[in-house]
């Protein structure tokens, strides 16, 4: 086994750059002759512009130009679109809304951008800002989806009903009806996936160039993959993507937030263009909180149709689902296919329907936030299945042991159109129990009783649909000196892609990591690439690897064969040398790119067949203060699946990741709006709670490897598994030392000392 190859608990080679101080993130770069650029944003969340005065503004020291919607419209930048659209149940469109770049007749939610201010300095733009006189007619708005589907509710867009964007449903409803019809028992929930600010570390930032000699546009900001970003930035600008380059160099935490294009993006671009020079814009926190994409935020009836025996007969699901005031890009998809397909769990479930409604408010667009659609689907399936294991008698364990798909079933087709390829659902959660000491948990729960507190435990399964989609491509590239560069067209968030497609390297060329250099994030460096996001960078980038390996020697055997003069058939590849069959003749790789006349290049693309399916148990145990509501977490035990383990390490560390930001979404995160005016109240880290490392605690993690049969490198894939699990684990664990039925997330200390003295 090579000690850097693939199942080692290698350390992440990034991590040297970065602890450092050798990261290069976009607010570290700056150009020759640049400005900057401060944003205007409304400060009412519905109302008609009635004018803008930017006279006094232009005037203002250090101030270039300012420019208004009406401008980038009269310019040809068209309207920013949604990437992914749905039919409504009755096969009508849904509806779609314009979006411009910068508001120009209305605004539609609190930080809707309604100028631009190129300055030569931060400071000045700032200062312009403040000079800028904007009348703008405030109109009543809507913040709660469930009211804003209401008759008479205000209005977002005036062109569609009750605030309505779609429709839409899958599944099978008659045969639904026809399972509660023979159903012995029904248990329902109504619960809410609560909406959440992603709050990455880096801020959003963009570095725009407009290069008059050539004619292209350059774009540094920080992103989930640069040429995705490309096509969008390039439609909207009405150019061909070949006029535009975009890069990407490190990236502090994306979570799906950062694969979108954003208006400061076309702004900046725009703005560059027309005053000749680089412009630069970074986002302060507050500004984040306004202009980012947001997370979750849907409301859902649920109900479960059961025999006699607790064996699941059909589910039917309600959904209202928050879409904000505009749609981002892939808005539509995360409560349609991306969430409701998985809303089949980890259960056989014979029957289920699903409908789901997506309305506008006066919020900030919601999009994919890590996990995009799968963490609400987990939660409202596994809360549901609490309920009916308590409703039943049957308990958490047993009523999941009664209904999730055995091992020997696989592959299984789900009622919602999904084929689990392999998995091992039952033995996850067994080693879960074992591992967690289930059996031991009541007398734990009486060492906490005589501290005045209660303890609960709470199980949740999961499992996710991801690494599919269409292909990626690796480029491998044997330089002159022997040493390798890796094209690739994945981009780095922070997990460690670079540590990773060096084991897989290591792994089938036998050169070793000090040799390797991973290139990423530069629409005109590598010729394609899907980005970062439904963790499938290693599963499919590793695969796209393990096939440009295994070309490059291909082609580098017929030169070691020319060198060797011997036949192509007598030789052999083992760790970075060609050995010929029965001889002491060799040559290295190393050796065989120092006599080439030129680097050895190979391309390969590999295209996923299906999804995988990483799936896994969490069962958390925590504490109760009587006193105070406060919520500790005790003990986090996790059973996951992931297929083949590339680093355990840095595969543990996204389930850290993930646990930690699922525990943040069920008790922290609480994102609050005014219901009368639209205000965001909880607009600052003073107001909007993170979880802290205080918070934590470490987790006890088992693999149960299952192989995958639809990755060619047997990889299920990680990065999303945590935040999906944890939410109902953390809810169901506190359920039960409540002793209730249901608590809404985030469940505060407020909400739980509420629920402790209700009665």
């Amino acid at each position: 086994m090579n000690k850097f190859g693939i199942g080692q608990p290698v350390l992440r080679d990034e991590d040297i750059r970065f602890i450092s101080g050798k990261g290069l993130y976009t607010g570290d770069i700056s150009l020759t002759n640049q400005t900057y650029m401060y944003v205007l944003r409304s400060n009412v969340s519905n109302g008609l512009i009635k004018s803008l005065d930017i006279d006094d503004a232009l005037k203002s020291s250090g101030v270039i130009n300012i420019f208004l919607g009406k401008d980038l419209r009269e310019a040809g930048i068209k309207d920013m679109p949604t990437n992914f659209k749905a039919k409504n149940k009755d096969g009508s469109d849904m509806y779609t809304p314009e979006r411009p770049a910068i508001a120009i007749d209305k605004v539609r939610h609190v930080g809707d951008p309604i100028a631009i201010i190129i300055a030569e300095s931060i400071e000045q733009a700032k200062n312009a800002s403040e000079l800028i006189f904007a009348d703008i007619e405030e109109i009543a708005s809507v913040t709660s989806c469930n009211e804003a589907i209401k008759d008479n509710s205000p209005q977002v867009w005036e062109d569609t009903k009750n605030n309505l964007c779609f429709d839409w449903e899958m599944g099978e409803q008659d045969k639904v009806e026809d399972a509660f019809k023979k159903a012995d028992s029904i248990v329902e929930i109504e619960l809410i996936n609560n909406r959440i600010v992603p709050n990455s570390m880096e801020t959003r930032g963009a570095v725009a160039n407009f290069n008059k000699e050539d004619g292209r546009y350059e774009l540094s900001c920080s992103s989930q993959g640069v040429h995705s970003l490309r096509d969008r930035i390039s439609n909207v600008l009405n150019i061909e993507p070949s006029e535009i380059r975009v890069i990407t160099t490190d990236v502090g935490g994306g979570f799906g937030m950062k694969i979108f294009n954003y208006p400061e993006y076309i702004c900046s671009l725009f703005a560059s263009k027309i005053i000749g020079r680089p412009v630069k814009w970074v986002s302060d926190r507050s500004e984040a909180f306004l202009s980012d994409t947001h997370g979750r935020d849907h409301v859902t009836k649920a109900k479960l149709a059961l025999d006699k025996e607790g064996i699941f007969l059909g589910i039917k699901i309600d959904t209202v689902a928050n879409m904000g005031a505009y749609l981002s890009n892939f808005a539509i998809f995360i409560p349609t296919l991306a969430g409701t397909a998985m809303l089949a769990g980890c259960y056989k479930t014979p029957a289920i329907y699903v409908n789901v409604k997506g309305v506008f408010t006066n919020t900030p667009a919601i999009d994919a936030y890590r996990g995009a659609g799968r963490p609400e689907a987990s939660f409202v399936i596994e809360r549901l299945v609490d309920v009916a294991g308590k409703k039943s008698g049957l308990g958490p364990v047993e009523i999941r042991r009664r209904n999730l798909i055995p091992s020997s079933e696989m592959p299984y087709k789900t009622a919602l159109n999904h084929t689990y390829d392999t998995g091992d659902f039952i033995g996850n959660m067994e080693l879960a129990v074992k591992d967690s000491d289930w059996q031991g948990f009541k007398d734990r729960a009486k060492i906490s009783k005589e501290n005045n507190k209660i303890r609960g435990i709470g199980l949740s399964t999961y499992i996710e649909a991801c690494s599919g989609g269409g292909p990626e491509e690796a480029t491998i590239i044997l330089e002159k000196n022997g040493s390798i560069t890796l094209h690739i067209g994945t981009q780095s968030n922070g997990q460690g892609h670079e540590t990773a497609y060096k084991q897989i390297l290591c792994e089938y060329l036998g050169i070793g990591p000090e040799k390797m250099t991973v290139i990423q994030g530069d629409s005109d460096v590598i010729a394609f690439g899907a980005g970062t996001g439904g963790s499938r960078s290693v599963p499919v980038g590793g695969a796209a690897i393990k096939v440009a390996s295994e070309n490059i020697i291909n082609k580098t055997k017929s030169l070691a064969a020319q060198k060797l003069n011997i036949g192509e058939s007598t030789l052999e590849y083992k760790e970075g040398i060609f050995l010929a069959e029965g001889t002491n003749l060799t040559i290295s790789l190393e050796d065989l790119a120092k006599d080439s006349n030129e680097p050895i290049k190979i391309s390969s693309q590999w295209t996923p067949p299906n999804y995988t399916f990483p799936n896994g148990c969490h069962i958390c145990e925590l504490e109760v203060d009587k006193d105070t509501g406060q919520i500790e977490i005790k003990k986090y035990t996790v059973v996951d699946d992931f297929g083949l383990v590339i680093n355990p390490n840095m595969l543990a560390g996204q389930v850290h990741g993930g646990i930690a930001q699922g525990i943040g979404q069920a008790i922290y995160e609480n994102t609050v709006y005014d219901s009368e005016n639209g205000q965001l109240l909880s607009g600052s880290f003073m107001d909007y709670a993170l979880p802290r490392a205080e918070d934590l605690i470490n987790v006890d993690i088992r693999w149960n490897m299952v192989p995958c049969e639809t990755n060619l490198l047997q990889i299920k894939g990680a990065g999303e598994a945590g935040a999906i699990g944890a939410p109902p684990a953390v809810i169901n664990a506190l359920v039960n030392a409540l002793n209730i039925e249901h608590i809404d997330m985030p469940a505060t200390p407020n909400k739980v000392w509420s629920k402790l003295h209700s009665n």
